[in-house]
This record gives structure tokens, sequence and C-alpha cells, in this order.
């Protein structure tokens, strides 16, 4: 048994790691740690580190996996709480995953991303582009403003 209801499936897939120790986030200058845990049509990625061009071989290797297994996907929900920086290569690693999802329908939804992910979103105008789950602090709202923190 898994501990969910009736007619729910959990199924945890690999943890791709690019640290040579367990319990790093990501070595200098190595792959960030991505999990990932699908629960019915949605697929939960987890991002630990840097979001940055290292970022991109294991997020698309877990994004392609998840397509070519899962066609009854809906939804991608990026977890970023954990990233500690991104720059430009990590913004247009973020396009990338969205452009691979789109022509199967699929949504990518970033969760819970922090200042560091929000604010170069922001400043080169892709914050749009992306559904946000979750409360960010200095993140607009639907009238522009910005929501309290």
């Amino acid at each position: 048994m898994n501990g969910l209801g009736p007619g729910k499936s959990l199924a945890v897939d690999e943890t791709t790691r690019g640290s040579a120790h367990a319990g790093e986030g990501a070595s200098a200058g190595g792959e960030p740690e991505v999990v990932h845990v699908v629960d019915g049509g949605v697929a939960q990625v987890t991002l630990i580190g840097e979001l940055t061009a290292a970022a991109r071989r294991p997020l698309v290797r877990v994004l392609t996996d998840l397509l070519l297994d899962r066609h009854h996907l809906a939804r991608v929900e990026l977890y970023l709480a954990a990233v500690s920086f991104m720059n430009s290569a990590g913004m247009a690693v973020l396009v990338q995953l969205q452009r691979m999802a789109a022509p199967r329908g699929v949504e990518v939804v970033l969760v819970d991303p922090p200042v560091a992910v929000v604010r170069p979103l922001q400043l080169s105008g892709l914050w749009h582009r992306f559904p946000i789950l979750g409360d960010v602090a200095g993140a607009p709202t639907a009238e522009g403003s910005e929501r309290p923190e």
C-alpha cells in the first residue's frame, strides 16, 4: 500500500544528481539535484541548487522521460523553492521546458519560486509567460501591484 486513497497512484521516479556526495544539493559547477514524483496527471519536479546551464541536462532529461512515458500528463509543477541562484541560461532552460511541453498540451507551472528566480523573470519580461503557484513576495498581482509580504 502506498498510503494514498483508493484509485490514487504515486510513482516515484529517479533522482538526478551531479554531486558526488549524498546530501549535497549540487557541487560547484556540477548539475543540480532534480527529483520528480508523478501523481495522476501531475508531475512534481523539484530542483535543488542553481538554475543555470548546468540544470539544462537533468531537467530536459526528466521532462523528456515524462512526456514519453506519461501520455496522460496534464501539468508539470516545477518546485523552485530550493533554487539559490538563476542566470539567463536558467531562464532559457525554463523557456525550453515550456516549449517542449506545449505541443502535448502540458502546462509547466512554477511553484514557490524564490526571489532569485522571480526577479530575473520580472526584469526580462518572462514573468507573464509562466503560471505561478504559491505565494511569492514581490510578485506582481493581476492589477500590476506587488503582493503584500
